[in-house]
């Protein structure tokens, strides 16, 4: 999928995606919370970005490569909580509902901050 720094990212914030996810996935900077990089890895599976993905899960969780679904077409995504996850934080928490052409996704994901770096740790369904 072809995306301009205009575009309006679909990681719900409302902003371009250059001003939004762009720097994250392009590796041109890093999450400095867990809802960022929430944010980051949904617009990541948008776009059919795995190394975003494999780069931002946890060494000790994350598979040895990361496979997305070649049908699945992302169409929203809405943040239902968000607990800890801060700049200052060490874990954090995000409920979301992400939701795709014949269904959607309700996760309570589990982030870690290791070395000033967010992870993504592992996903419970909600």
């Amino acid at each position: 999928m072809d995306v301009t720094d205009d575009d309006i990212c679909p990681c719900d914030t409302g902003r371009s995606f250059d001003q939004c996810c762009g720097p994250l996935l392009a590796s041109e900077r890093l999450a400095d919370t867990a809802v960022e990089l929430m944010r980051s890895r949904y617009t990541a599976y948008v776009y059919g970005n795995r190394e975003h993905l494999w780069r931002t899960w946890h060494p000790t969780t994350r598979p040895a490569e990361v496979t997305l679904g070649p049908d699945t077409t992302w169409i929203s995504l809405h943040i239902n909580r968000i607990e800890a996850g801060t700049e200052s934080d060490s874990h954090g928490f995000v409920d979301f509902t992400a939701t795709y052409a014949g269904g959607r996704l309700h996760e309570r994901s589990r982030f870690e901050r290791r070395a000033g770096r967010w992870f993504y740790l592992d996903g419970q369904d909600a």
